[in-house]
């Protein structure tokens, strides 16, 4: 595995492998990275010639108020889980190579990105999209990959892609959990050990929302105020929690097709994140 720090050097080293035509995937990470993102490397690494993934701690996504400072970072570790999962290319650049001095252009993607985590985070997918446009243009993958723990900036993604024409697919990956059903996260690090437990109840809340779909429940609202009531259980306040369609994150109220049940809530000096799809027409919806 080589590591690189520059955007010149990426392309030099990606170079012959477009020429030839080669299948090259791209994983973007802001590393800290657990079984969740070694799953987007298994599946890169499974389906591509050449697998690239980034390590970059995005200023852009992070608001005033949050955990930029203190996001979790260890190039070492994360260097050496990529290399044992097969990753060929290693970027790693500083903020100031991805955002030089000037740098005065971004990316909005409006809609999707203005409901749940966009309304609770002003400027959140702002960041997310413009990293991602970049990432994109400067790697040129054929695949890229993401995790549906991140449904929401998922959807984002497929939205740019698509208004923008670039020939990326975009392949999103399921959620990764712990044994307790726990969604995992980088920011689970944050979590002493009461508040790790405490933060089942995010998981349990939409496991209950998708167990009262598939038993016939088709009241959104009902559904909603059940999984709240599951969170309340937990000492919990959701930052949001909500029932909404899939594609177009707008609210469902009479639930007759598949939903995605999310939810934020925050644990201690964590903020997390959770969801799954529900559908009426199973025996008992698990997360995703």
């Amino acid at each position: 595995m080589r590591t690189i720090r520059t955007i010149a050097e990426l392309r030099r080293a990606l170079a012959p492998a477009h020429e030839a035509h080669l299948r090259v995937g791209l994983v973007p990470t802001m590393g800290a990275l657990h079984d969740g993102h070694l799953s987007l490397l298994g599946a890169a690494r499974a389906e591509c010639d050449l697998v690239v993934m980034s390590v970059f701690v995005n200023p852009l996504q992070f608001g005033p108020s949050e955990d930029l400072a203190a996001y979790p970072r260890d190039e070492a570790r994360d260097a050496a889980l990529a290399q044992e999962a097969g990753v060929d290319l290693l970027f790693a650049p500083a903020a100031e190579e991805i955002y030089p001095p000037g740098f005065a252009t971004s990316v909005v993607v409006r809609g999707v990105s203005e409901r749940l985590e966009g309304e609770q985070r002003p400027g959140h997918f702002e960041g997310v999209a413009t990293v991602v446009a970049k990432l994109l243009n400067i790697v040129a993958p054929e695949v890229a990959y993401f995790g549906q723990k991140d449904a929401q900036q998922a959807i984002v993604i497929k939205r740019l892609v698509a208004d923008l024409d670039m020939p990326v697919r975009i392949e999103v990956c399921p959620t990764v959990r712990e044994h307790d059903g726990l969604a995992q996260s980088s920011r689970n690090a944050y979590l002493s050990e009461a508040e790790r437990t405490q933060a089942l109840g995010l998981p349990r809340a939409l496991t209950r929302a998708a167990s009262l779909i598939a038993g016939g429940e088709r009241d959104g609202e009902a559904v909603r105020a059940a999984a709240l009531r599951e969170l309340s259980a937990h000492d919990l306040d959701a930052d949001y929690l909500a029932v909404v369609d899939p594609e177009t994150l707008e609210p469902v109220e009479h639930v007759d097709r598949p939903v995605l049940v999310a939810g934020a809530a925050r644990v201690g000096r964590a903020r997390l994140i959770d969801n799954l799809i529900a559908s009426p027409s199973t025996n008992g919806a698990k997360p995703s």
